[in-house]
């Protein structure tokens, strides 16, 4: 079975992690993010991955490479610029088989998409979107069915007295390559949800139920969000189980002279300091140090970063390299990039973004 995965998006929604990162690779729970989306679909029998790629696309080939080492054969796709949902379909159109899978890079998911595999077929559709339900869909849009599942309708964003449903599209695709065919030529700027979808309805177009986990992750919200339920097991992964196999915490390669509490993943080579408190749900990268009396949790700390002494991170993400002072204190969805410098005595809060290589001197932000 085949997959499409568009990755090709810049991510600004995820600065400043994927300023000096593309999205498809940005670490989640040490590996990159991709990789949890191949193995969800190695699970369903996929062994032939397309990427499509735009930004950085190189330093993705260069992460991922042909795709051995994650069990499928790996092929890339390079936008010339970004061409819309639709147009990356239509870009690779020429290495697609007669019935593909089509994803959306930014989500996390384990639905069943052999089901959703099998419904298309009964059906006889030539498309068929997952959905998924959500508890507040006003800000999605929403996919009306028929009883037979086919597409009735789609509402973008709807009004609150127009929700009769809580199932959205959940950026996964089972398609026939006819559909193509009726599509703007390659190299064509297109929206497979606004343009091409609604011509569809009353002509092959399905909707499957899905059940099981789904997140976007395109967010700061949605990075810890995903990071949690990783560690926590709310998603079937490999690294959820081997979690779960160690009683909560993998630390292998690790220097703790401090306290580490579940779930906690820690990569090898990294130091918690006397009286350093790591847990619970944090992520550590390789190679991080985390000073004496300090206290990280709910948090991730990306390869190569220093903590200094007596200092707190809760709710936040911290860049690869990065360096933090002592009596420093980050909380409430802080993101700090890549090789950011913090002196003695910063206090960040409510969200606050620092981008990469930005260095503050002691004290200079006391929210």
């Amino acid at each position: 079975m085949q997959a499409l995965i568009l990755a090709g998006g810049e991510g600004t929604r995820l600065r400043p992690l994927t300023s000096t990162v593309p999205k498809p690779v940005v670490p989640l729970a040490n590996r990159p993010f991709i990789s949890f989306m191949i193995a969800w679909l190695r699970r369903h029998g996929v062994d032939d991955v397309i990427l499509s790629c735009g930004f950085m696309a190189e330093r993705v080939r260069d992460v991922l490479g042909d795709g051995e080492s994650l069990g499928v054969r790996l092929r890339y796709v390079e936008e010339p610029r970004p061409l819309g949902t639709g147009g990356a379909l239509r870009y690779a159109g020429d290495l697609l088989d007669e019935r593909f899978l089509m994803l959306n890079g930014d989500v996390l998911s384990d639905i069943d998409l052999s089901a959703q595999l099998r419904q298309h077929e009964q059906t006889g559709a030539r498309g068929t979107i997952a959905l998924v339900a959500v508890e507040d869909p006003s800000a999605y849009g929403l996919v009306e069915r028929n009883p037979d599942n086919s597409v009735s309708e789609f509402l973008e964003k709807p009004s609150p007295d127009e929700i009769d449903s809580n199932l959205i599209n959940a950026g996964a695709y089972v398609l026939d390559r006819s559909i193509l065919d009726e599509m703007a030529p390659a190299g064509t700027t297109i929206s497979i949800e606004r343009d091409v979808f609604p011509t569809l309805v009353g002509r092959g177009l399905y909707g499957f139920e899905g059940t099981g986990y789904w997140l976007d992750i395109g967010t700061p919200d949605g990075y810890l969000q995903a990071t949690f339920d990783i560690l926590e097991g709310n998603v079937e992964t490999e690294v959820g189980t081997r979690l779960e196999d160690a009683r909560g915490v993998l630390a292998d390669g690790v220097s703790v002279d401090g306290r580490l509490v579940a779930p906690a993943l820690v990569a090898g080579g990294s130091t918690i300091e006397q009286g350093a408190i790591v847990g619970g749900r944090v992520v550590l990268g390789a190679g991080v140090t985390i000073g004496p009396g300090s206290h990280v949790e709910n948090s991730v700390v990306l390869a190569g970063a220093t903590i200094g002494a007596h200092t707190t991170i809760s709710s936040s993400i911290v860049g690869a390299g990065a360096r933090i002072g002592d009596h420093c204190h980050l909380d409430a969805g802080v993101v700090l990039g890549d090789r950011v410098a913090l002196g003695e005595g910063n206090m960040l809060t409510a969200g606050a973004r620092v981008f990469p290589d930005v260095a503050l001197p002691a004290g200079a932000i006391r929210f």
